[in-house]
């Protein structure tokens, strides 16, 4: 009787495939199967073979900033939910910082497209929202989500590859998020509040 495949084999696999990338290192199977301490054939039984492995470590990055971001509840006020989902997706970042860097390795294609811009079309959303409201004014809710991802993605690349500290996440991102919004038209003293109560990470 065939055993089951371990999940738990299949997400030590990406885990470590990921760590090997960003870190540089030649991942080959027999290297990535005796960090992870199992068989090469584990590879093949979870992903097919080694593009199988790529497409899923990048699947998986998408898969767990989806889950982080689907905690943001949407709130009465759309500027404060797009620094809450800013802050849920810098906070997965840190999380996962091997694989938020391959996420963005489209060397490999995705089993589902779909999830690459998903958490996208969430602050595309909260920034329609915004203009909604009257908060952003005579603005493109696909322009600003998109320079709001932008330079906090650039802050995060930054902070993980050790050229900023730590620190700089929170101390920079609100202010660019606040400069974003307020070049959409929102109320400088409002903005910097509403950014602040979403920024508020644990």
């Amino acid at each position: 009787m065939p055993r089951t495949p371990d999940p738990a084999v299949r997400v030590a696999l990406i885990e470590q495939a990921a760590a090997m990338l960003v870190a540089r290192e030649p991942v080959t199977l027999r290297a990535l199967a005796g960090r992870v301490g199992t068989s090469t054939m584990a590879v093949y039984t979870h992903f097919d073979g080694m593009p199988g492995l790529w497409a899923a470590v990048r699947q998986e990055g998408f898969a767990r900033l989806a889950r982080g971001l689907a905690e943001v509840s949407p709130s009465d006020d759309p500027v404060r939910d797009l620094a809450a989902l800013g802050a849920a997706y810098a906070a997965n970042a840190v999380e996962n910082p091997a694989l938020y860097r391959a996420m963005f390795d489209a060397a490999a294609d995705l089993p589902d497209p779909g999830a690459a811009g998903a958490g996208f079309a969430l602050l595309v959303d909260a920034a329609q929202r915004a203009v909604d409201a009257g908060r952003f004014v005579d603005a493109d809710p696909t322009a600003v989500a998109t320079r709001f991802w932008a330079s906090g993605h650039g802050v995060l690349l930054l902070v993980l590859s050790g050229v900023l500290p730590d620190d700089a996440l929170d101390e920079h991102s609100p202010a660019l998020a606040t400069a974003v919004f307020t070049a959409a038209g929102d109320d400088p003293e409002r903005c910097a509040a509403s950014v602040r109560l979403g920024w508020a990470r644990s």
